[in-house]
């Protein structure tokens, strides 16, 4: 399983937004986790200046066979013009989390209301 676990990175304004998307993915089964980091400042060129930024990155672990649609389902989701969205492919994963990934990735997800 670890060749086929695949991370998904991006960004996000606010807390809220990434929250909202990350467990939208999770209820659509494209992704076992959603790790949010806050407290990230970007800075990069738009429409002719250079824009700092605060973002919430987001890394979601799925595996290669939903990457692409989850990707897709993403970029349709994403609030931002221009999405951050970076599929990142693991040297190597511990065989326990690879295991944990695969199993959260055909089990149903959680709900709020349920947690």
């Amino acid at each position: 399983m670890s060749d086929n676990l695949k991370i998904l990175l991006t960004t996000f304004t606010d807390t809220e937004s990434a929250e909202t998307i990350v467990r939208q993915l999770l209820d659509e089964y494209l992704i076992a986790c959603g790790t949010l980091l806050p407290g990230a400042t970007s800075f990069y060129p738009w429409e002719g200046e250079i824009t700092k930024a605060s973002e919430v990155v987001v890394l979601m672990k799925t595996d290669r066979e939903r990457s692409a649609r989850c990707m897709t389902r993403l970029q349709g989701l994403h609030p931002y013009e221009v999405p951050e969205i970076i599929l990142l492919e693991p040297e190597a994963v511990s065989g326990p989390y690879a295991a944990w990934v695969r199993d959260a990735l055909g089990k149903p997800s959680l709900s709020s209301d349920d947690q």
